[in-house]
């Protein structure tokens, strides 16, 4: 999970002690303590400024100290009393070129004018265009502080994303037209460079990993599985395949990828299934297919979880109980694995999708709560579909005829009951593929990552 590190910048006219005319100080000292604990209990790594700003001078060495400081993420601007906007304003506008989160949170309460404060923040925001959120709330109140952590953690996100480079291995896997990107696009919105190879390079690395390195891997990947890895030239090869990518993903100076897997490697090769199991593990965005936007899906959602990220199709969904079934192709991060579907191995399975063979991974998803969720595109704009889901695990005495119903049990299963609207889920959804996500946070994540970077979030 990426740590978030935020500014706190206190501002308001009457500061330095001034007394309203009942003798009380304008700014209440004990309010902004408490704001500041509250944001720090929740994560966020705090750069206090130690100065409340009030003046045209303040302002401007106030938020140019901040602009130079690229490690940190959002400022969080914490309304102390009123103060004159036009004091502000040009610092601010100044600051959002950095495309940074900036919140004007203001803590309720008659006493010290916070509410004109902030009011008149935000509105000069408004005024001027400049993307924002305002916040009116106690630090008391965990569902407000909610609405500024996750503002802050997905500017984070947004920052990891600015001048990364996505990388493809192959070029569109099975005709997929939902996952194809435009680079132009891509560099506009998020600032992320497409990077492409074809597979030769990696084939070629592949065959040349020394013998005794495939033997070193399963030594140190074998603790990921309830059995024995295969001691075969399928598994060999697919050890190898993971390899070969985690390199050149290095060598490239990759930060997340996207393979074809077939045709092409699944044929000439090895499945990517078992590699690309691994490299999720390892907390590295990927999708296959070429499928650019379950990429950027599970990039952003890998960066702000605590578990890694399984993406598979919605293979089958129960309207009459909102139940989700995300069956992927061999490929899920062995972690994940619950109590009645330990990690283990079998084939990839479908010769007809890579008659190379190579391994899969075999498990149930463990219980949890989270969210399915994927980046898509209507009419040209980007648009994310985001749901509140619970993962679930059957009855031990249904498990074996649950996994069975879809024709291939061997293949990783995600039980899920969503909490939205199903017919609505379904006629927003964007792709067979469903990225699911360990984490309740990672809603308000999703939803303030999109407000900040203009994608429409359908949020259900």
């Amino acid at each position: 999970m990426i740590k978030t590190k935020a500014g706190f910048i206190v501002y308001g006219v009457h500061k330095d002690g001034l007394k309203d005319p009942m003798g009380q100080p304008f700014i209440d000292e004990k309010i902004v303590a408490g704001a500041k604990k509250a944001l720090q209990n929740a994560g966020i790594e705090l750069v206090e400024h130690d100065l409340v700003i009030a003046s045209k001078k303040e302002a401007r060495e106030c938020f140019d100290r901040f602009k130079k400081m690229n490690d940190v993420d959002a400022l969080i601007l914490f309304s102390g009393t009123w103060v004159w906007a036009a004091h502000m304003i040009a610092a601010i506008r100044d600051y959002s070129t950095t495309g940074k989160g900036i919140v004007i949170w203001t803590n309720p309460g008659s006493q010290g004018w916070r509410p004109v404060g902030g009011l008149v923040l935000q509105g000069a925001l408004k005024e001027t265009g400049i993307r924002h959120r305002f916040v009116y709330g106690s630090f008391e109140d965990q569902a407000e502080i909610e609405k500024i952590t996750s503002y802050c953690r997905a500017s984070a996100m947004r920052n990891r994303l600015n001048m990364s480079t996505i990388g493809t291995f192959g070029g569109r896997g099975m005709g997929q037209t939902c996952g194809a990107a435009d680079p132009s696009q891509w560099m506009r919105m998020f600032g992320i460079d497409i990077d492409s190879r074809d597979t030769s390079e990696l084939l070629k690395t592949a065959r040349e990993i020394p013998a005794e390195e495939v033997k070193k891997e399963r030594t140190r990947i074998q603790k990921l599985f309830s059995e024995p890895i295969p001691a075969d030239d399928q598994a060999d090869r697919s050890i190898r395949l993971y390899l070969a990518i985690k390199k050149l993903v290095k060598a490239y100076e990759w930060d997340f990828y996207t393979i074809q897997s077939f045709p092409g490697l699944g044929s000439d090769y090895s499945a990517t299934c078992f590699a690309q199991s691994l490299m999720l593990e390892d907390r590295v965005g990927t999708s296959t297919l070429g499928d650019f936007n379950t990429a950027l899906t599970v990039k952003c959602l890998t960066d702000l979880s605590d578990e890694p990220v399984y993406y598979g199709d919605l293979q089958h969904v129960d309207k009459s109980n909102n139940e989700i079934k995300i069956i992927g192709d061999g490929a899920c991060p062995p972690s994940l694995a619950g109590k009645l579907g330990p990690a283990g191995f079998a084939g990839h399975g479908i010769p007809t999708e890579g008659e190379a063979g190579g391994l899969s991974v075999k498990l149930v998803c463990k219980v949890g709560e989270g969210v399915l969720a994927r980046l898509g595109r209507n009419n040209g704009r980007f648009e994310m579909v985001i749901a509140r889901c619970t993962i679930f695990e059957p009855p031990a005495d249904q498990i074996e005829k649950r996994k069975n119903e879809c024709g291939i049990p061997f293949w990783p299963h995600g039980f899920v009951r969503a909490h939205c609207d199903i017919e609505q889920l379904l006629q927003s959804w964007n792709n067979e593929y469903a990225c699911l996500a360990y984490g309740s946070h990672l809603y308000e994540e999703l939803r303030a990552f999109c407000e900040l970077t203009g994608i429409n979030a359908i949020a259900l």
